[in-house]
This record gives structure tokens, sequence and C-alpha cells, in this order.
């Protein structure tokens, strides 16, 4: 099999996944009353959205079993709560934009976001309780702590807002708790379904939870040199709202004692967005920090590769997931 064949077979396999994702989601509205708690929720899950961790749900079934369809519940329930954070992280971020449309509280309003984000999270619950295997108990188990570190991330995320230094240390336990660990909960979640022996699961659990961070490393450059109608987000929007993200901390830690003073007051100053979001980039470029990113997003991909190779993932699908992980870190919108 010639590489054009195999990227072939590759982007098929994960388009399957996707199209299966999209036709049980489509079934799925919430066609009910009252119409403020449920049209937010059919909102924000039609908007689109890349469908990450669904996808990685099924793939984390599929490594260990051949019916992925037995899944489609379970990457649901880790959809919905995904989709669940981004309501209330852009109520907390006052973010004007996901997904390239306005965000659920400017479309609507915060009240009906936050209460509709509470129910998403209720519906979580519900269809994990409905799910029939051995390992049941198990994945509710693994949710609730995983939701837990997701709720830690996001607070250390907004206390960084008020820190005036933030190490790289404290930077990458947020970003992990935030964002890493739903991903690894979704392949390891997917794994016990399929009724992966435990270590296993957890290889794969510690496979994503790496690729996760590698994921939102990208995630921190595409905000500031994505093009905005890709990313669907505000450009520069950690800048404009003082964020401290990767860039920001690792400018701190190469920086002289007196340049580190000067960047810090121009960070956090009431100087016009587009002049102050310029001089910053001119920073960050001068300290070559595109390619420390890149560095760190190898390092991380190169940890998560030598987890699965302890998963007993199915060697004859473990293209598909090794294609899928790369684009996390490699992805331009």
């Amino acid at each position: 099999m010639n590489f054009n064949r195999e990227l072939f077979v590759l982007n098929n396999s994960i388009a399957e996944l996707t199209t299966s994702i999209e036709d049980y989601f489509s079934n799925r509205s919430f066609d009910q009353s009252p119409d403020n708690l449920y049209e937010p929720i059919n909102y924000i899950m039609s908007s689109g959205g890349k469908r990450i961790r669904s996808v990685m749900t099924l793939l984390g079934f599929h490594g260990y079993s051949d019916d992925y369809s037995k899944a489609l519940p379970l990457a649901y329930a880790t959809e919905l709560f995904h989709n669940f954070t981004l309501v209330h992280d852009d109520i907390m971020d006052e973010a004007p934009l996901r997904r390239g449309k306005p965000t659920v509280h400017s479309k609507y309003d915060e009240n009906s976001a936050i209460l509709s984000g509470d129910v998403m999270h209720a519906h979580v619950f519900k269809i994990l309780s409905d799910l029939i295997s051995p390992s049941a108990l198990d994945i509710v188990r693994r949710f609730s702590e995983t939701a837990i570190l997701v709720c830690e991330g996001q607070s250390y995320d907004m206390a960084f807002e008020d820190k005036e230094e933030v190490g790289m240390e404290e930077y990458l336990d947020m970003i992990e708790k935030k964002t890493a660990v739903l991903i690894g909960f979704a392949l390891e979640s997917g794994a016990l379904l399929a009724d992966a022996k435990p270590p296993h699961a957890n290889h794969l659990y510690m496979f994503g939870k790496n690729a996760g961070i590698a994921f939102q490393l990208q995630d921190d450059y595409l905000d500031l040199y994505g093009e905005s109608f890709k990313v669907g987000k505000q450009k520069c929007g950690d800048i404009i709202q003082k964020k401290k993200n990767y860039f920001f901390v690792k400018a701190m830690e190469l920086l002289d004692d007196e340049e580190r003073i000067n960047f810090k007051e121009l960070y956090n100053s009431q100087m016009h967005s587009q002049e102050r979001v310029q001089r910053v980039l001119n920073i960050y470029d001068d300290l070559y920090l595109k390619n420390y990113i890149a560095e760190s997003k190898a390092a991380y991909m190169d940890l998560a590769f030598s987890h699965l190779s302890f998963s007993g993932y199915d060697s004859n699908k473990v293209d598909i997931i090794k294609k899928m992980a790369a684009s996390l870190a490699d992805r331009e919108l």
C-alpha cells in the first residue's frame, strides 16, 4: 500500500466515524419545553465543532471491539459535557464568538446559558447511568473524577488572571486539567466499554492526556497566529483578555528582570488593543516562541505515543488513532 493510499484509507476511516456521530447526534435534539432552556442546548450542539472528544470515544472503543456503534451514547455524553464546559467558559471569559458564531450567552442571555449548561451536565449523568456494561460504574466514577479536574483547571485559569506571574509547571497543570483529561477520559471510557483490560485503558488515557496537552498548546498558538475565520474565535483573544497562556508564561521565563517588568506593564496596560497586541506579538517573535512551543508539542506527542504502544490497541487500527492524535497538535482550526 503506497503512502497516498494509506492516507486515503485513514481519512476515510475518521470520516466514517464522524458521519456516524453526526447521524446519531442529529436525532438527539431537545424538542421540549421550556424553549428558553432547551433552545440554547440545540444551538451549541448544532453549531459545528470538530467532535474530537466523541471521535476519540469511538476510537477508544474501536481499538478493542469492532462494533463501535455501541459506544455512540457514550460519545454523545462526552460531547455534551464538553459543550457544557464551553457554554460556561464563554460566560466567564466574556467571549463574543465560538466556532464563528455568537456564543450562547451572547445570543440568548447569561441566565439562560448558565441554566442550559446545568441541564446539559445533568443529561450526561442520565446517559451514563443507562449504559449496559460491566464497566458502567467505573465509567461513571472516572467521568466524575474527570469533571472535577476540569472544574479545577478552569478555576486555576481564572485565578491566573489576577496573578502577576505564573510558572510553566503551574500552566501545564492547568491545561492538563482544563483540557487534556477530558480527551484522555474519552479514550479510556471507550476502551472500558469495550471491555479492555484496565491497565490497557489507563495507558490509552495517558496517551489521550498527553496528546490533549499538545492540542491545547496548538490552541494557544492558533489564538495568536491562526486565521480568525478558520479558528472561529476572536484573533489574539488571549492577549486582549490578558490571559496567561503558554506564550506569556514562556516569555516571562526567558526575559531578564528589567525586560520582565516592562513586559508585564505592557501586557496589563490599558493601551489601545491593536497597538498593545502588536507590541506583545513582536516580543514573542523576538524570543522565537514559535520554536519553543513546537518543541513542547513534539515532546508531549512522543510521550503520548509511548503510552499507546503499551495499550494493547488493535495493531490493525493503530494508524487511525495515531493520525487522529497527530492532527490535534498540527491543526489549523
